[in-house]
C-alpha cells in the first residue's frame, strides 16, 4: 500500500514539474522548479530519516525559497519590465508554459572575450656575461645607489634575471644559495616603482593606489634580511617605503606603520600578511609584483590557507580579464609573479604554471620557457621499481643549490666528544665566522656553554627567541662579537652572513636537500667555504649516501695537533 501511494505521489509531482509550475501554498509567490529539483525534493520528503542534504543543510521551504530567489532573480527582472507583478495563483496560472531555463543551455555572452596574448620572449645571451649594471638597462638613479653600496658587477643569475623581469615576464629564478637571487628580483622591481624608478615619469606625479609589491618569505629571518636589502638600496630618507610584516612582531604597530608610511613594498611571512589582509588593513588589489621567496618551503601544508588568500588578493593573474573577478575586487592591477628558490622540484614547476602566465625558468647563463621543462612526477615507492627515478629531480635540485666553491669533509667522533672536535676543527681551519647546525633546540645552550668554557665566544639562535633577541644575536654575530653561532634548522634558509667561512654539522641533516641548504650558508657570492660533518662511526653510511646523491667529494678527515689531515677518499660506486 505504501509503495503504491509513493508511486502515485511521484507521478503527480512529475506531472506538475513537467508543466514547470509548482505552487507552494495560497499565500506564497510563484516558485518554479525543474524536474531534477522536484524529484530531489520528493526524495527528501519520502526518505524521511535518510535526508539528502544540499551543501550540508536540510532542504526546507525556507531554503528552497532562498535558492529560487537567487536563481530566478535575473529572469524575473527580465520578464516583468513594464508589466504588473503577478500576486495571486490566478494570475500565475495564466502565464503561458515556457521551456525551463534550468534545462536550456546558457546563452553566449555578446561581450568580446579577452584574448590571452602570449608575451614574446626576447633573450639577449650577450647580457649573461654583463660586466656592469648599466648593460642591464637599470635606471641611472638606481645604478648610483648600487655604486654607493659597492655593487658594480652583477652575478650570473642577476644578469639573466633582470632583463627578463624587466620585460614583465612571470619568472622562476633558480640558482645556488648565496648567488644573489634577492637582488635579481629586487632591482627590476625598484626600476618600476619608488624614487629610483625609470625617468619616464617623475616620482610623485602619479597617484599611488597603495602597495605595489608584496614579497613573501617563509621565515622571519629571511623576511628581515630582504627588508634590510631594500632599505640599503633606497637609502635612509626613503626606507619608510618598505614595511616588514613578519610574525612575532607587534601587529598593532605594523598596522599603524602601514597607515602612516603608506609603503610601496611589503615584505613578510604568510601568516602575518594574510592576517592583516583579512583584517582590512592591507590592500593589495592594485599590487603589480608578487614575489615568493624560498617558494618550495611556502608550498608546505602549514602555509596552504595563508598562501591561498595571498594569491587570491594580490593583484590578478597575468593574462586574465578584470571582468573575470566579480564584486568589489573587480579593479585590480595585472600582477607579475616571481618565484625564487635554490631548488625547483616538481611542486614548484606545477605551482608556477598555475599561478603565473607563460612563466620562464631563469638560471645562471640560461633562460628557457617553463613549458619546455620536463620534470618527473613524484610516484609511489615500489619495491620492484628503480629506486633512483623518483628522487632524481630532488637530488638534482639539491646539487644545483650547492655553491660551487665549497670543500666538504666529514670527521668521526663519539657523541660526548663532538663539541671538543668542533673546537679543534675551528682552530685547525682558522675559521673566524662559524655556523654550527644541530637538529634540536635543547642541546644548543649546552654546546654554547661548553664552547664559552673553553674560551671561544659563542651564541645560540632558535625559534623560541623573540624577534628583538634574534635580531640582536644576528647583528652581534655579523659584527664579529661572536665567533660561533649554534643554531638548528631555523637558519638553514635565508640566513645571509657573507663572512661565514665554515659550516659544521654537529647533527646529521635529514637528507641531501637539507645538507645543501646548510652548506649554502658559506661560500656565498663566490667566496670560498668549508663544510665539515661530525658524525659517529655508525652514521658514516648516511654521509656516503649523501655523497653519492649530491655527486660531491665529502672527504674523510681528522684534526690532530692543530692541523687538518685528509684521509684517502673512498671509492664511490
Amino acid at each position: 500500500m505504501r509503495l503504491t501511494v509513493g508511486q502515485v505521489h511521484r507521478h503527480v509531482l512529475a506531472l506538475a514539474s513537467s508543466r514547470s509550475c509548482l505552487v507552494l501554498g495560497d499565500n506564497l509567490p510563484l516558485r518554479m522548479l525543474s524536474l531534477p529539483r522536484a524529484v530531489r525534493f520528493h526524495q527528501t520528503a519520502w526518505l524521511g530519516t535518510e535526508t539528502v542534504q544540499d551543501k550540508s543543510a536540510s532542504l526546507t521551504l525556507a531554503s528552497l525559497e532562498g535558492q529560487n530567489k537567487v536563481e530566478y532573480g535575473k529572469k524575473e527582472k527580465a520578464t516583468r519590465i513594464g508589466g504588473p507583478k503577478p500576486s495571486s495563483r490566478a494570475s500565475a496560472l495564466k502565464v503561458k508554459p515556457k521551456v525551463s531555463s534550468f534545462n536550456s543551455k546558457p546563452a553566449k555572452s555578446t561581450l568580446p572575450k579577452s584574448a590571452v596574448v602570449k608575451k614574446t620572449l626576447k633573450i639577449d645571451e650577450s647580457l649573461f656575461s654583463a660586466k656592469s649594471f648599466e648593460e642591464l638597462g637599470l635606471p641611472p638613479l638606481l645604478i648610483d645607489r648600487l655604486n654607493k653600496e659597492g655593487l658594480s658587477t652583477p652575478t650570473e643569475v642577476q644578469s639573466a634575471a633582470i632583463p627578463i623581469i624587466s620585460q614583465k615576464h612571470d619568472a622562476v629564478i633558480q640558482s645556488y644559495t648565496g648567488s644573489g637571487k634577492t637582488l635579481a628580483y629586487l632591482l627590476p622591481i625598484l626600476s618600476e616603482i619608488g624614487p629610483l624608478k625609470r625617468p619616464t615619469e617623475q616620482y610623485g606625479s602619479d597617484k599611488r593606489s597603495g602597495v605595489e609589491a608584496v614579497i613573501v618569505a617563509p621565515s622571519r629571518e629571511l623576511g628581515m634580511q630582504i627588508v634590510r636589502e631594500v632599505e640599503k638600496i633606497l637609502g635612509p630618507n626613503d626606507k619608510r617605503l618598505v614595511q616588514q610584516l613578519v610574525g612575532g612582531a607587534n601587529r598593532s604597530r605594523q598596522e599603524e606603520a602601514l597607515k602612516k608610511n603608506k609603503p610601496l613594498i611589503v615584505v613578510g611571512t604568510p601568516g602575518r600578511i594574510s592576517e592583516i589582509s583579512a583584517g582590512g588593513k592591507l590592500h593589495t588589489h592594485g599590487c603589480r609584483f608578487l614575489v615568493l621567496d624560498e617558494v618550495d618551503q611556502l608550498l608546505s601544508f602549514n602555509y596552504r590557507e595563508d598562501m591561498h588568500r595571498i594569491l587570491e588578493h594580490v593583484g590578478r593573474k597575468s593574462g586574465t580579464s578584470s571582468r573575470d573577478i566579480l564584486g568589489p575586487l573587480a579593479r585590480r592591477s595585472e600582477r607579475q609573479t616571481i618565484l625564487v628558490s635554490a631548488t625547483i622540484p616538481f611542486s614548484v614547476i606545477r605551482a608556477a604554471r598555475s599561478w603565473g602566465h607563460d612563466p620562464v625558468l631563469v638560471r645562471a647563463m640560461s633562460v628557457v620557457p617553463l613549458e619546455s621543462i620536463t620534470v618527473p612526477r613524484p610516484v609511489l615507492s615500489q619495491p620492484d621499481a628503480n629506486s633512483n627515478s623518483p628522487s632524481n629531480s630532488v637530488n638534482q635540485a639539491a646539487v644545483d643549490s650547492l655553491p660551487p666553491s665549497l670543500e666538504h669533509y666529514y670527521c668521526i667522533s663519539k657523541a660526548q666528544h663532538k663539541v671538543d672536535t668542533l673546537r679543534r676543527c675551528i682552530h685547525a681551519l682558522e675559521a673566524q665566522t662559524v655556523i654550527a647546525f644541530m637538529n634540536n633546540t635543547k642541546p644548543l645552550k649546552d654546546v654554547v656553554f661548553k664552547l664559552e668554557a673553553r674560551g671561544m665566544k659563542a651564541t645560540e639562535l632558535h625559534g623560541d627567541l623573540g624577534k628583538l633577541a634574534r635580531s640582536t644575536v644576528l647583528k652581534k654575530f655579523k659584527d664579529g662579537e661572536f665567533r660561533v653561532l649554534v643554531t638548528n634548522e631555523l637558519s638553514a634558509r635565508g640566513l645571509d652572513v657573507p663572512e661565514c667561512d665554515l659550516v659544521i654539522n654537529l647533527d646529521l641533516p635529514t637528507d641531501s636537500t637539507h645538507y645543501a641548504h646548510r652548506a649554502g650558508r658559506t661560500g656565498r657570492l663566490g667566496r670560498k667555504g668549508t663544510v665539515v660533518t661530525i658524525c659517529e662511526e655508525t652514521e658514516t653510511f648516511v654521509v656516503r649516501k649523501m655523497r653519492k646523491q649530491l655527486a660531491v667529494p665529502i672527504k674523510p678527515c681528522e684534526f690532530t695537533e692543530g692541523k687538518l689531515l685528509v684521509h684517502k677518499e673512498e671509492d664511490v660506486e
